[in-house]
């Protein structure tokens, strides 16, 4: 069982706190945590390019000279893809990319990549982030108290808006919940910041 520091806001070590082998302390499925990604990537694509076959573009209905006695090469239409105005060979249709991981796939791509973040160090725990007001500035000081001032991932409980406007304006953060942690996410995160009621969270609903 991995056993990490708590830190608070002003980056003092204020406790201990035990992570279950359950989900940070996995074998690491790279094939799986690798699928994961291509699945996030793939769903986000709108597949919506289109171009047109020669079948589809108008004219050219009319053979353009006849087939021999010319000197030129025989053609049969204006619309090939060898002429200008032409169909395209093999041309993009819209079509859907996303493809199906089913849900223990899923949950142990999760695993695996939590327990990457923790396997080298790049997970930090913070007893709690609350702001009175939203302040970028404020937020910036604290993840530089927890030195995650690159590409961090702030891994909240609860949608505290003070909290999660306050990092909106910071290239080098991100903010989600924990119903919509996701693999790339983590993945792309230089740092994963939990807090104490997230590490809860997570370990109650992966458990």
């Amino acid at each position: 069982m991995a056993n990490v520091s708590v830190y608070n806001m002003e980056g003092k070590e204020v406790g201990k706190i035990d992570l279950s082998d359950a989900i940070f302390g996995v074998e690491v499925n790279e094939h799986l945590v690798h699928m994961a990604v291509l699945q996030q990537l793939a769903d986000n694509r709108q597949g919506t390019q289109k171009a047109k076959t020669r079948s589809e573009v108008s004219g050219g209905g009319r053979k353009p000279w006849r087939q021999k006695g010319t000197g030129h090469a025989r053609q049969g239409s204006i619309r090939a893809p060898q002429w200008k105005g032409g169909g395209v060979v093999f041309a993009p249709v819209p079509r859907d990319y996303s493809f199906k991981m089913n849900k223990k796939e899923k949950r142990a791509a999760l695993k695996s990549a939590l327990t990457d973040k923790v396997q080298n160090n790049n997970i930090v725990v913070v007893d709690e982030l609350k702001f009175d007001e939203i302040k970028t500035k404020r937020f910036a000081e604290v993840m530089n108290n927890l030195n995650a001032t690159r590409k961090a991932l702030v891994v909240l409980a609860d949608n505290d808006q003070n909290v999660v406007l306050s990092a909106r304006n910071l290239a080098e953060a991100n903010t989600t919940l924990t119903n919509t942690l996701n693999v790339y996410d983590i993945v792309n995160a230089r740092t994963l910041v939990l807090t104490k009621d997230a590490v809860a969270k997570i370990e109650e609903v992966y458990c």
